[in-house]
């Protein structure tokens, strides 16, 4: 079957369409065909080998952490999923893999996708899952409370941004100059460009949600008294620094940064699936390529200025 694949790590320029075996699913897996993949940022960080005390040395190495498609396989042992359902998910932490024809998962890793769009639209979502457990688990957002989401116009926060006005929050987007117009679009109340606007001109928030990774100190004296920041990311230029003052922060002060790596169940992805049908959560897509141009969706991705998801579509 066609995969991206890696055989040094590198630029986007080191990805290529290669060939490897179709996965045979276990007992307790089912087979996905996939349709569509989106690019993260932990996949760049890998092919980039940032991670590569963890990524390690055996080459090739694969790309594609989420995925949206059709079960075409299911294990004997396997209750629930069944052959033509339309599903997506994501793989478990650690694997990478999905930018491919087919994948294996277990069932604990998926859910059926939305009804009312399309597969490919549908993968630019599964990162919605972040933004879930980020305002709703971490930071517990409340209607009325206002939220800064920094990088409102990227994959998570794009959706972070939505589903901040679904509670009830006030929220302000700080995002590109010419995203703009797109996250109030979404619902923001309030849309600044991170260019001009620095951390003392912005005012004090209950919610901040950092995409960017930078900044930390700076962003968490806006805090209100019981305020809340999660960040979901770290500083990749320097990150033993940025590290730090998030671990510090969790033990030090009143007002602590949290951190979490997603790894999300079905029933996060079930509670998205149900954001999604009401209208509440919309898909946001960048650009879809094919999967013959992986380099170029994860040069565009590094570009920045995103809006919502680079897409790589499979099938469909």
């Amino acid at each position: 079957m066609r995969a991206a694949l890696f055989d040094s790590y590198g630029p986007p320029d080191v990805l290529y369409e290669g060939k490897v075996p179709v996965p045979t699913p276990k007992q307790d897996e089912v087979l996905v065909k996939v349709h569509a993949v989106s690019i993260n940022g932990g996949e760049i960080s890998a092919r980039a080998g940032r991670v590569r005390l963890l990524t390690g040395r055996k080459f090739p190495q694969r790309v594609g952490l989420d995925f949206a498609g059709e079960i075409t396989e299911v294990g004997p042992a396997v209750k629930g999923p069944a052959k033509g359902d339309r599903v997506w998910g994501t793989l478990p932490r650690g694997r990478f893999g999905s930018a491919a024809e087919y994948v294996t998962v277990r069932p604990a890793q998926i859910s059926l996708a939305p009804q009312g769009i399309s597969l490919v639209d549908a993968v630019s979502l599964p990162v919605g899952t972040t933004a879930i457990t980020a305002l709703r688990t971490q930071a517990r957002l409340q209607p009325g409370e206002r939220l800064l989401v920094r990088g409102g116009s990227g994959g998570v926060g794009s959706v972070a941004v939505q589903l901040g006005k679904a509670v009830g929050a006030h929220v302000t987007a700080l995002a590109s100059p010419r995203n703009l117009d797109f996250v109030r679009e979404l619902g923001a109340d309030e849309a600044l460009s991170y260019t001009t606007a620095s951390p003392s001109t912005l005012g004090t928030f209950d919610v901040i949600l950092d995409t960017a990774g930078t900044e930390h100190a700076a962003y968490r004296r806006l805090l209100a008294p019981g305020g809340r920041m999660v960040a979901i990311a770290f500083d990749t230029k320097n990150p033993l620094p940025s590290i730090a003052y998030i671990l510090a922060s969790t033990v030090h002060g009143p007002r602590r940064v949290r951190f979490f790596s997603g790894n999300p169940k079905h029933d996060l992805f079930a509670e998205l699936t149900r954001y999604v049908d009401s209208g509440a959560i919309r898909p946001v897509v960048d650009t879809v390529h094919p999967l013959s141009d992986i380099a170029e969706a994860h040069r565009a991705m590094e570009a920045g200025g995103v809006r919502g998801k680079h897409i790589v579509q499979i099938y469909g």
